[in-house]
């Protein structure tokens, strides 16, 4: 095991995977002779060279629409976006190329891309950095989505999403590039997508978050331990396909459930895990659902952020409203 930060594991997965796979290559923007914005993939040209690690044209779409082509010729690229808000470019050749693929083929090209995508607020971008849009990636059917919390699952989920024969979308958030910390292992490590973490234990409220969310969760119920409220936080970490199982079996247990999430309220992704609970624990609920949620605007501008993501201070307020219910 080594501390890393999550930027620091996701370079060292990625120069792990080209390391085990031929095949594997990146591709983005500025990746090569910059190593990425945030130096995700400084050091790869180095090691493997300028045809398996490619800057490309200021043009997503080109770079979604040139990772199918390679992946229908038997390579499996790694393309980045450098900010998520970026993907709107991209979206034609995402949900009706990249996702579609498989299906249209019979099954004959599954399309083994992984894309990484920075995300989420807390760090003072510009406009389109910033946004979080899971829900609308989450709608186009043939596509597994994963948003890691901690650098250890930054490495299990993003080699997990490398090695699976279907399209993966990695969601990095931002804000925890480099404040996240923790213990990762050094050799062969992969986490299951599909499958959430029990962050924390608890047995008044169940929140669900992924992301830089679940930093703020844990804060939040450490917060309100010391009024005798105890907190579950089920990472949810991977969106599509989703742990029914582990969510249902927290809630059913706490009998009340908070979902945060920085996207927009109306049609978040909260709103599908809304859904998935009460369809799954409605017998075993105590109080209404909660959705904390960005608002209904475009994302702010860097000095009024912090009004629009949920922090700490927000959660455990839900918290005690909806214990006090």
């Amino acid at each position: 095991m080594a501390t890393m930060s999550m930027i620091d594991a996701i370079r060292h997965t990625l120069h792990q995977e080209m390391g085990r796979d031929e095949r594997v290559m990146v591709l983005g923007e500025d990746i090569a002779q910059q190593g990425g914005v945030f130096r995700a993939t400084q050091g790869l040209k180095d090691a493997f060279g300028p045809e398996r690690v490619v800057d490309t044209p200021v043009a997503e779409a080109a770079i979604i629409g040139s990772s199918i082509g390679l992946a229908t010729a038997g390579m499996v690229p790694v393309a980045e976006l450098q900010f998520l808000g970026f993907a709107h470019q991209a979206f034609h050749q995402i949900g009706f190329q990249l996702g579609r693929f498989r299906y249209r083929t019979l099954g004959r090209f599954p399309l083994q891309v992984t894309i990484r995508a920075p995300y989420g607020g807390g760090v003072h971008a510009p406009e389109l950095h910033s946004d979080a849009f899971e829900a609308m990636l989450a709608n186009a059917p043939g596509i597994k989505i994963v948003a890691p919390s901690t650098a250890a699952d930054a490495k299990g989920l993003l080699t997990a999403a490398i090695r699976d024969p279907d399209p993966v979308i990695v969601l990095e958030g931002l804000k925890g590039y480099r404040l996240v910390r923790d213990e990762v292992p050094e050799g062969d490590h992969t986490v299951p997508i599909g499958t959430a973490r029990l962050a924390r234990e608890g047995t008044d409220v169940t929140i669900l978050a992924w992301s830089y969310q679940v930093v703020n969760a844990l804060e939040a119920a450490e917060e309100v331990a010391a009024e005798g409220i105890s907190v579950e936080v089920v990472d949810v970490r991977s969106l599509v396909p989703l742990d029914e199982d582990t969510i249902a079996a927290s809630v059913s247990k706490t009998g009340r459930c908070i979902t945060v999430e920085e996207a927009p309220r109306t049609a978040g992704f909260g709103a599908e895990l809304v859904a998935t609970v009460q369809e799954l624990c409605f017998l075993d609920l105590e109080a209404p659902l909660l959705r904390l949620s960005g608002f209904d605007t475009p994302y702010p501008m860097p000095l009024i952020e912090n009004d629009y993501i949920p922090g700490p201070g927000r959660i455990a307020d839900a918290i005690r409203r909806t214990v006090e219910f």
